[in-house]
């Protein structure tokens, strides 16, 4: 089974280079947990994942201004699989909406999949 976050919108002050220090941008954040239920059936919360859960993890994170977004997908994803051993892994995705380098059309993004296999517990927590 996998739950997914999409499309969320978050403002922030994330990059390394002073414009994007001081003006800011939006981050699109995509987000896919895979877990196997305990039950065939679920029918109550806690026998899954609670995404609003997820989504406040994810907000804190984001609220935090830090250089590169190799790092950001990173505590995400090491913190989601750290806050919820039902999760198998996670794969986040965060999209930089606009690009402050002249003449420079599209989007960037930096995806990372981790499983519960191969992240690190000594992930630092926001």
């Amino acid at each position: 089974m996998h739950i997914y976050l999409n499309d969320l919108i978050f403002n922030g002050f994330h990059g390394v280079y002073p414009a994007e220090k001081k003006i800011g941008n939006t981050f699109k954040v995509d987000l896919r947990i895979q877990l196997t239920p305990a039950t065939k059936t679920i029918e109550k919360l806690e026998q899954t994942i609670d995404y609003v859960q997820v989504y406040a993890l994810i907000q804190k994170i984001m609220s935090v201004p830090t250089p590169l977004l190799e790092t950001i997908v990173t505590n995400i994803a090491d913190q989601i699989l750290a806050a919820h051993p039902m999760a198998e892994s996670v794969y986040v995705k965060i999209t930089k909406q606009q690009l402050s380098v002249p003449y420079f059309e599209g989007t960037t993004a930096v995806d990372i999949e981790r499983t519960r296999s191969n992240y690190s517990k000594s992930t630092s927590s926001i």
